[in-house]
């Protein structure tokens, strides 16, 4: 990435996180405020310390008369961890629901952009942005932003406990302060680019990783098991290696800035010292006294400590901005619909579901995929979309889905127009044959999915099954056969009541019996008023439609009715 455009994309990073975090504002304050309370309790606890041991040691004071000193101490203790509970419940509850809220709108976005667009992302990478880079969000709002704040409520409280007791000695921690975050800035400058491109790598491995498992098969027939492993292997290093670098410099920021705040209290500790005994005449050090001393001694680890603290969660940042960059990045992909012209929203109709006109598809260094083409098209009808294969059959049911947008004509939609959509190769996720139905009906009774089973053919299979409904697939429907898969998805139609159905090839490799079932299926969806496009080269699936798209080479369309085909 150019210098320019890592500049350009850690300002939008930046933006977009500090969108999110204003949702959740309220909560954040609070946690500060919490963490503040926190530290003033903690000032108070070493101020009844001090007072303690000078009374002790110097007043010669009984057990007895330290007792309420020894009381208030463990109140403050008391107090100064339920305060520290509330800020880090606070802080948490306010990342898991921007967490939460970020993921919600990936998703939305995801859905607008459409599978025809997202058919260029591996799913890995997409599961790898939704998964780790939304949770590497967490310790950025959980942790830095609020640390952000008491990194300077809380030693500025310290420094007026300090400037009260010896001026100098908060002059000694007003001049080392700033040490920490120059330092912090410095080492961590390109800690931010070292995440961004582990994020990269670890995309790439889960989708080499995957893309191996999903051909383990192929590769064992043709011996190549070996190298795969040790592509993976490679890959698998290289990742390793980029996230040692990323602790490495962990590391070295941490144990720079543990250098100068040690360096800095020892100053702090040597001027005490040789103030109580004498040696230092100039300023307040002479006044120095054993409360006062030893005050300032265990108030200056306190000053550094919201600092350090602050440098640690400094990564939480920079991976919070790698990962908020590639998220940024996803979201800026413009949704085919949202590049209608005008984008005006389609015209209701009242007696016709869709209606195209002259519209035509192009796809960037294709030119011209479909059209222009003008389709209407009514409730109950069935019509089939006929062609050699490439002239855009399945480009015409994406349009009608809307999954891609037209690069001219116009499109006139029915209100509310919900749809089907099934093909060849259904998508079926591990998980029960519930679970697949109400991909189509989420609130679908146990009865509604058993009887779009058996109206899809699968009544006899689901009765010799012991768990029924319940019963598991594996991971793209392993466990049924490709005619059960296909009769599955049909089931998924019934279920969703949708007045359009598109339907891609559904016939394809299989056999008789069923493809015959699948036919009166289909027929018996138009009995009950559906709408049914259907794309393919199979005579008893045209001779099922009352009229025929055909899709020509050079993207010329002829329609004809049920009857010029008789």
């Amino acid at each position: 990435m150019d210098a320019p455009d890592a500049a350009t994309g850690a300002l939008t990073a930046r933006r977009y996180l500090r969108d999110l975090a204003a949702g959740e504002r309220r909560r954040l304050r609070l946690a500060i405020l919490a963490g503040t309370a926190a530290g003033l309790l903690t000032i108070a606890q070493l101020m009844l310390l001090a007072r303690f041991i000078s009374r002790l040691l110097i007043d010669g004071a009984s057990l007895s008369e330290l007792m309420p000193v020894l009381a208030g101490l463990l109140a403050l203790l008391v107090l100064r961890a339920l305060a520290l509970y509330l800020q880090e419940t606070l802080a948490q509850a306010a990342s898991l629901r921007i967490r939460r809220r970020a993921r919600h709108a990936l998703l939305d976005h995801l859905a607008r952009l459409g599978p025809v667009r997202l058919s260029a992302r591996h799913s890995a990478s997409l599961a790898n942005q939704l998964v780790e880079q939304v949770e590497a969000l967490d310790g950025y709002f959980a942790r830095f932003q609020p640390q952000l704040g008491l990194a300077v409520l809380v030693p500025l409280s310290i420094l007026l406990a300090v400037l009260w007791l010896d001026w100098l000695a908060a002059l000694f921690l007003l001049i080392s302060a700033p040490l920490i975050p120059l330092f912090m800035a410095l080492v961590g400058m390109g800690a931010a680019q070292l995440n961004r491109e582990q994020f990269a790598a670890v995309a790439r491995l889960s989708g080499h990783f995957i893309d191996r498992v999903r051909g383990i098969t192929t590769l064992q027939l043709f011996g190549r098991t070996a190298q795969a492993t040790r592509e993976v292997h490679a890959a698998a290093d290289d990742y390793r290696q980029r996230s040692m670098r990323v602790l490495r410099l962990a590391f070295l920021s941490s144990a720079v800035l543990e250098f100068f705040a040690s360096v800095a209290i020892a100053v702090m500790a040597i001027y005490v010292g040789f103030g109580l005994l004498g040696y230092i005449e100039y300023g307040p050090a002479d006044e120095l006294t054993l409360f006062g001393g030893l005050l300032v001694l265990l108030l200056a680890p306190e000053f550094f400590q919201p600092l350090r603290s602050l440098s640690q969660h400094y990564h939480d940042r920079a991976a919070a901005l790698g990962a908020a960059e590639g998220l940024v990045a996803l979201l800026n992909e413009i949704p085919d619909a949202q590049r209608l012209s005008g984008g005006a929203a389609p015209a209701p109709l009242h007696d016709r579901l869709v209606e195209l006109e002259a519209v035509s598809v192009e796809h960037a260094g294709r030119g011209r995929v479909l059209g222009p083409v003008d389709l209407t098209l009514a409730a109950g009808e069935v019509v089939a979309v006929t062609g050699p294969s490439g002239v855009g059959k399945s480009t015409l049911l994406q349009l009608l889905a809307g999954f891609i947008a037209p690069a001219s004509g116009s499109i006139r939609v029915a209100e509310g127009l919900s749809l089907a959509w099934m093909d060849q190769r259904p998508l079926l996720i591990q998980g029960s044959l519930a679970d697949n139905l109400r991909l189509a009906a989420p609130d679908a009774s146990a009865a509604e999915m058993r009887g779009a089973l058996g109206r899809a053919g699968l009544g006899e299979l689901l009765a010799t099954l012991p768990r029924g409904i319940e019963t598991h697939l594996g991971e793209r429907g392993v466990g049924l056969s490709g005619g059960q898969a296909q009769r599955l998805a049909l089931a998924r139609v019934f279920l969703s009541q949708a007045p359009l159905v598109l339907l891609d090839e559904p016939t394809a490799s299989l056999d008789a019996e069923t493809e015959g079932y699948l036919i009166e299926a289909l027929q018996a969806l138009a009995d009950e008023g559906r709408a049914l496009v259907i794309a393919t080269h199979h005579p008893a699936l045209m001779a099922l439609a009352k009229r025929r798209l055909s899709l020509e080479a050079q993207a010329t369309v002829q329609e004809a009715s049920h009857d010029a085909l008789a």
